[in-house]
């Protein structure tokens, strides 16, 4: 889909909203009032950069957190990336990038583990909001790859819908050469980098990425240093 149709299907979804928008308070410099991020994904990977530069310096500007922020996206959503994230609570992508109020659409579930209500959030904001950029963000020390990991010695799943999410890091695991310093560690970019790949491979959001209007990319936070590995 050209991005011309997606500003058009993003128009007709927001209706009124766009002239409510351009009276409300400044649009970002990025993005026209009522009309997805115009930067690409290469723009909006910078910006993550960027912000994750701040927070490991410990110099965080909390952007776009203001009052006349908070009525502009009262108005609709420009956001430039999506996060799809653990549901740590140590890993909030807002903060890790030093982003605000509706610059990042996020989705959240234990080992980043794809399901029907992820998948169609991911689609929602690529076909929608024209979210140029997705990012499939791991971290050290998950849980939920260390549960499969520890199924994987042991023979054992644990139970219920835990057992579920372990289950669909296992093939990861099982896969993941245990020649390394950190076999852990190793499954948790193995893993962003799988779960990036299946997106890509999607039936729904393959022909964005063929078109050249969506990249999908891999990474790992590092808990202890703070910084993005890029995968």
């Amino acid at each position: 889909m050209a991005i011309s149709r997606r500003h058009a299907l993003r128009a007709s979804l927001l209706g009124g909203a766009g002239v409510a928008l351009a009276t409300a308070a400044p649009a970002p410099a990025w993005a026209e009032p009522g009309l997805p991020f115009a930067g690409g994904a290469h723009e909006a990977l910078r910006l993550l950069k960027e912000g994750n530069r701040r927070w490991r310096r410990f110099a965080s500007r909390h952007p776009n957190e203001g009052r006349n922020r908070r009525i502009e996206v009262a108005q609709g959503q420009n956001p430039f990336a999506l996060i799809l994230g653990c549901a740590d609570s140590r890993v909030a992508p807002e903060l890790v990038f030093d982003r605000g109020l509706g610059d990042l659409f996020t989705v959240r579930s234990a080992g980043e583990v794809l399901d029907s209500s992820v998948l169609g959030s991911i689609v929602y904001a690529v076909e929608h909001l024209a979210v140029p950029l997705v990012v499939v963000q791991g971290h050290s020390s998950c849980g939920a790859v260390s549960a499969a990991v520890e199924a994987h010695r042991t023979g054992e799943l644990p139970h219920g819908h835990v057992g579920y999410l372990v289950e669909q890091i296992l093939e990861v695991v099982e896969s993941t050469p245990e020649d390394g310093d950190d076999f852990i560690e190793d499954c948790v970019r193995a893993n962003a980098v799988h779960v990036a790949d299946l997106l890509r491979r999607d039936e729904e959001l393959r022909p964005f990425v063929e078109a050249g209007d969506l990249d999908i990319v891999a990474a790992r936070y590092d808990l202890r240093g703070y910084g993005v590995d890029w995968l």
